[in-house]
């Protein structure tokens, strides 16, 4: 059957790349070029288009035999498209994912480094959540005693189908994703990020991303302790206009581009900052928050606490590689999550955030309370003073127990019991400490997730109380669209989904330098200058890893001296 469709869009804002796109019965296809040869042939499907109340009549996993490197992994999966491709199913939609375990931990972040596909995503769990990970069966037939591996770090690239609208997140959006998940298919995932407001102006830089942007890949590495599985994945919906042949042929150009080199490279020179632009300056960052303070003051406002940031927009000597910037962050990535998301012709959102939105398996979920921040010391017993401080401060103490709060009554609402456990403790990372707490519970109804999803969001910590009044402060008072940050960024899955929010995070493109984004909480008692030091704390992570400059604090929780070199955001690794 021929198709027709037509030019929707035409985008070339980026100079030698350009992206298409064409419509046909609510059904974009994304065409994306640099210079003359074809950078990212992803044409796929928007799972948005679909009927969310009709099930896909296919949803499966093929685990082939394991192999002892990446590059015999690519070409078990060539082997397996090619026999399906002959093979082909007989039902009009479906999703079928093929998987090579391989028998070695192949680092993700290195080899999402050698792809050059678009678009492309990447997400890591904290350390602390890998135990709770699903895992594909043929991995655990490859272990000792049948004991299944964690899985730590998901890097993936191409499209099986996206999920984009450019209107708030409904139920139905979340309705058409959960139609290409499954429980019995758990790592087949959908990965992305919603806007922090999508009721707000989507500017320039955020084009490509729209009020949400979710994906689920055509190739993935999974990256779990001792082990690896090279993994792809076919989707087609006939109701859709995107047949099975359609399918195929897409993932099959998607594969041939595919690399199996894994190795970051190591030579590498310093970068200088040639600008650094904040928005809003020093000038009018005092002017807000002393609008705020006022606010805050009247009681007949109602607001107790809004979250401010500020944009800086970075200009290097040498173009920023959004992956290796990565890597470096994940070296920064103690008890944090790391996330990359780039859609076609559309910058890279990468963060290194600490705080959890809330993480659910089946019934059971978890959230926390973050707030409050304060530098790491420069010894053991210094970092343990500034610690002292941090928990005796009355004005952060005041912060934190209204995030605390708030995040508990909204849990309520959907949970049979809620447990809070710490109730108020530090969390350590290698620059910063916060104030944070642990919840616990147990949903009613696993369809109440995308409740919870809409409830947690946007949070005290992120946004401010009452959430309305202080997000409308925000609008009426930020100068530069916050876009995904400070917004939901992880998965969604069959039977377990997991949200980071989307703090200590930048927009990375080469050519264009970065934009990074740091907030800050303003109750009563706050000061400006101590205010904007704290963005400048924040947002040094980005900063001084393009410098290499060592963290403020070279102490692990322990104690002992973490001496690692930091890898360079231009071209990898060091030793």
């Amino acid at each position: 059957m021929a198709l027709a469709y037509k030019i929707s869009h035409l985008s070339t804002k980026t100079p030698g790349f350009a992206e298409l796109r064409f419509s046909q019965a609510q059904n974009p296809v994304h065409l994306s070029l640099r210079n003359i040869n074809v950078k990212c042939l992803a044409m796929s499907i928007n799972g948005c288009g679909g009927d969310p109340n009709l099930p896909l009549g296919l949803c499966e996993i093929k685990t082939l035999p394991a192999v002892s490197a990446p590059s015999l992994a690519v070409d078990e999966l060539r082997s397996a498209i090619s026999e399906l491709k002959s093979n082909p199913p007989e039902l009009s939609s479906g999703v079928i994912r093929l998987e090579v375990p391989i028998e070695q931990q192949v680092d993700a972040v290195g080899w999402l480094y050698a792809q050059h596909v678009l678009p492309r995503c990447f997400f890591s769990g904290r350390s602390e959540n890998a135990r709770s990970y699903f895992f594909p069966n043929g991995i655990s037939r490859q272990c000792p005693n049948g004991t299944p591996p964690n899985l730590l770090r998901v890097s993936g690239v191409g499209s099986a189908v996206f999920f984009q609208q450019f209107h708030p997140f409904t139920l139905d959006d979340w309705r058409c994703i959960k139609r290409f998940l499954s429980k019995e298919c758990p790592l087949i995932r959908a990965y992305g990020a919603l806007r922090f407001d999508a009721s707000t102006d989507i500017s320039s830089e955020w084009e490509g991303f729209g009020s949400f942007y979710f994906v689920i890949p055509q190739v993935e590495l999974n990256e779990f302790e001792g082990a690896s599985v090279l993994a792809s994945t076919i989707a087609w919906d006939n109701s859709l206009l995107w047949t099975w042949e359609n399918a195929v042929s897409s993932l099959e150009a998607t594969v041939h581009q595919i690399s199996s080199n894994v190795r970051l490279e190591k030579d590498f020179t310093r970068a200088k900052l040639i600008s650094q632009v904040h928005m809003p300056t020093k000038t009018s960052w005092d002017a807000a928050v002393k609008k705020a303070l006022d606010m805050i003051k009247k009681q007949s406002s109602g607001m107790v606490k809004v979250v401010l940031a500020r944009s800086t927009r970075v200009v290097p000597s040498t173009d920023i590689d959004p992956v290796a910037l990565l890597a470096c962050l994940q070296d920064e990535g103690q008890n944090a999550y790391q996330f990359c998301l780039q859609p076609p012709a559309a910058p890279a959102f990468i963060g290194n955030t600490p705080e959890q939105l809330f993480h659910r398996r089946y019934l059971d979920i978890s959230s926390e309370a973050l707030a409050g921040t304060r530098a790491r010391g420069r010894s053991e017993s210094l970092d343990l003073q500034i610690e002292e401080e941090l928990l005796k401060s009355s004005k952060d103490h005041l912060e934190f127990t209204i995030v605390r709060e708030s995040i508990r009554r909204k849990l309520e609402v959907l949970c049979d019991q809620v447990i809070i456990e710490p109730k108020k403790a530090i969390r350590k990372l290698p620059r910063v400490q916060h104030l944070y707490a642990q919840f616990s519970g147990r949903l009613r109804n696993e369809d109440d997730e995308f409740g919870i999803l809409s409830s947690l969001h946007p949070s005290p910590a992120v946004c401010g109380l009452p959430a309305e009044e202080a997000r409308t402060f925000i609008a009426e008072t930020e100068m530069f669209d916050r876009g995904m940050y400070a917004g939901p960024v992880g998965w969604f899955g069959g039977g377990e989904s997991e949200f980071a929010v989307g703090i200590r995070s930048a927009l990375v493109k080469k050519g264009l330098g970065m934009i990074v984004y740091a907030g800050a909480g303003i109750v009563e008692g706050t000061d400006p200058s101590s205010e904007w030091e704290e963005l400048e704390l924040k947002a040094s992570q980005f900063i001084k890893l393009i410098e290499q400059e060592q963290p403020l604090s070279c102490y692990n929780q322990n104690g002992t001296i973490s001496g690692s070199d930091r890898p360079s955001v231009l071209s990898g690794f060091t030793e």
